[in-house]
């Protein structure tokens, strides 16, 4: 059949999955309350968001990667990317629900947008050019826009070529004339909005392998859906020119984009803790301590999965396997973006329920905002300091300093630096407070636990009790992931419907039908 038909049951089970995660989303805005200031919501809201439209984005860069390379494997199917990336328009609105929040203040998910805590905060005040809402807003609403009209116009004249084209290469080299530079500006520009949208939640931190690693994690995401997707459409009779050679070449990018993801993963975690760099070490020492099932699922499903599933070569050539393998790494990548977004949230949500809770010192306790080593200069001014004396309110004690001649270990372990801190207020009311302990080459590695005035060696950490829809996801998170990924169909295969399924005027039609591996 060379038209989609949208039938009334496929649109009545999208529009339903649609409807029922909007209801879920909503739901989850009342979930938590006002003394969880809606986290939860505004948490989902953006994890799905950023993920289909990242979908959406990645369907672009691969077919314009494709059709740069001249490559003619993919020419059958590219409709279905043309209609994933004009998921971008939708995406962009629903980003703007989280702009709009953002200058309203109705959201506290970004730290470096409260004023006050960018004023008494050294590093925030530092990346204050960069993380503002300023360049939230512009870099969201410029760079997603321009993405959209230049595949925009590629869709325009692949569908124009169908009416009025040969197949000869004059359409083919105007679609180059906007792949091309596209490539470029989305090499850019993604990576900027990955660190406005994801990396600044966790706002001390840092990592310049961060927009690598959640674009690797994207587009894995994007060929999973996919295959599914293919593999669902052939079913109904759809594109029979698409055989398993077609299969074997996605399960191969299923693959080996995997392999890519976990060698970023393992480069970044292995990178982080040699360097040692408090600022880098705290996301995965708070996310295995306090999120290890979340933080250990994670890389099974995305690695080891795709690793012994995928490996042989038939696996790749049959529905059954190939569809098992890709609904499970779809899902894994989702939990990716989940482990990347939460824990930095909720980390912020912490800190504003322990300024709640104590009249406005919750800034002054709150040093914990888990996102770095040291928050304020007073942490450097203690340094030196070698009186051997007990913590008491108020003071800071280096223990590399804070040594007698009986101590063995003092020349060994010169370097550590172990800065624990007490604010006064926590003596009588056994607040935990933010610890930062940057270890030096002689110590453990960097992270950031709480201390409490009653035992100030004892570390206590309230992100590490279960919170569900944080800790894991809950029933919630799960119904507005599938509520999404059905609104998301269900724009996709209108738009599929759009315009003929096989682009016979395209120069590579007949390469694609041809296409053995």
């Amino acid at each position: 059949m060379e038209t989609f038909v949208f039938s009334s049951r496929a649109k009545a089970t999208t529009g339903g999955l649609a409807i029922f995660g909007l209801i879920l989303l909503v739901l989850s805005y009342f979930v938590d309350g006002g003394e969880g200031h809606h986290m939860r919501f505004w948490t989902n809201l953006l994890h799905n968001s950023v993920f289909f439209l990242g979908i959406g984005a990645l369907a672009g860069f691969a077919y314009c990667a494709f059709t740069t390379a001249y490559a003619g494997w993919f020419v059958q199917f590219k409709r279905v990317w043309e209609s994933f990336w004009m998921f971008l328009l939708p995406g962009l609105f629903l980003m703007g629900i989280i702009i709009v929040g953002l200058w309203m203040h109705s959201h506290h998910m970004y730290h470096w947008n409260d004023a006050a805590a960018v004023a008494d905060d050294a590093i925030l005040t530092h990346k204050s050019s960069f993380l503002n809402a300023y360049w939230y807003t512009g870099a969201s609403i410029l760079f997603v826009g321009v993405w959209y009209f230049m595949l925009g116009r590629i869709r325009s004249i692949s569908i124009d070529e169908d009416a009025n084209g040969t197949t000869a290469f004059e359409h083919h080299a105007r679609i180059k004339k906007y792949a091309a530079p596209f490539l470029v500006i989305f090499g850019f520009t993604s990576a900027a909005l990955i660190w406005q949208w994801i990396m600044s939640l966790d706002s001390h931190w840092y990592s310049t392998m961060f927009a690598w690693y959640a674009t690797a994690s994207l587009f894995v995401a994007m060929m999973a859906l996919t295959i599914m997707l293919l593999i669902y459409l052939k079913s109904r009779g759809y594109y029979t020119g698409i055989t398993a050679e077609h299969f074997h070449d996605m399960g191969k990018y299923l693959f080996a984009i995997s392999i890519f993801w976990t060698y970023l993963w393992f480069s970044q975690y292995m990178l982080i803790w040699y360097g040692n760099v408090g600022e880098e070490t705290i996301y995965f020492r708070e996310r295995m301590d306090n999120y290890p099932v979340l933080f250990w699922t994670n890389l099974g499903i995305n690695f080891l999965l795709p690793f012994f599933v995928l490996m042989r070569n038939d696996t790749k050539r049959k529905a059954g396997t190939l569809f098992f393998a890709a609904a499970f790494v779809f899902f894994g990548h989702w939990l990716d973006y989940f482990q990347m977004i939460k824990p930095g949230a909720r980390l912020t949500l912490i800190e504003m329920e322990h300024h709640d809770a104590h009249g406005g010192h919750g800034e002054e306790h709150a040093t914990m905002d888990g996102h770095g080593a040291d928050h304020s200069e007073d942490h450097a001014s203690v340094d030196g300091h070698g009186d051997d004396h007990d913590i008491v309110p108020g003071e800071s004690t280096d223990h590399a300093t804070n040594r007698t001649e009986a101590d063995p270990a003092g020349e060994d372990h010169a370097y550590d630096n172990h800065n624990i801190e007490q604010h006064p207020d926590a003596v009588e009311s056994n607040i935990p407070v933010a610890a930062n302990n940057n270890h030096g080459p002689g110590g453990d590695h960097n992270f950031t636990d709480l201390v409490t005035a009653s035992d100030g060696e004892e570390h206590l950490s309230p992100s590490a009790e279960f919170k569900s829809g944080y800790t894991l996801p809950g029933l919630l998170e799960i119904g507005i992931f599938l509520g999404f990924l059905g609104g998301f169909l269900f724009f996709v295969l209108s738009k599929l419907q759009e315009a003929p399924l096989e682009p016979k005027r395209d120069p590579y039609f007949e390469e694609s039908l041809h296409h053995h591996t």
